[in-house]
């Protein structure tokens, strides 16, 4: 049964960083591609970032230059780097992954295994 397990969540500043990180468990990362979304209360989901494969990846507009998504297939894990972090940011994060290895927009319907979530709060 395929697992995603999320961490690195918490509090911090406008200004601020955290690095997020989600293990894959009976799924092999490397493979396909896998996403970060975001849901803040009130608001629908949003795709945040995404890496294929290839270890391409793209980014919304929102989070360009600031955040940055990453895999090491050693460790079977996703991580989210997420720097200059703004109240605009405060979320609940989720790890997801696909069983496509290509063509993976940041649509949630793309994406068919899904994290508990973590919870990010930017303070201004």
């Amino acid at each position: 049964q395929v697992q995603l397990v999320e961490s690195g969540g918490g509090s911090v500043q406008a200004g601020g960083s955290l690095k997020l990180s989600c293990a894959a468990f009976e799924y092999t990362a490397s493979a396909y591609c896998m996403a970060w979304f975001r849901q803040a209360p009130g608001k629908e989901r949003e795709g945040v970032a995404v890496i294929y494969s290839s270890r391409s990846t793209k980014y919304a507009d929102s989070v360009k230059g600031r955040f940055t998504i990453s895999r090491d297939n050693r460790k079977n894990s996703l991580y989210l780097e997420m720097n200059s972090l703004k109240p605009e940011d405060t979320a609940m994060y989720y790890c997801a992954a696909s069983l496509r290895n290509w063509n993976c927009p940041l649509r949630g319907e793309n994406f068919i295994y899904w994290g508990q979530g973590t919870q990010v709060t930017v303070s201004s």
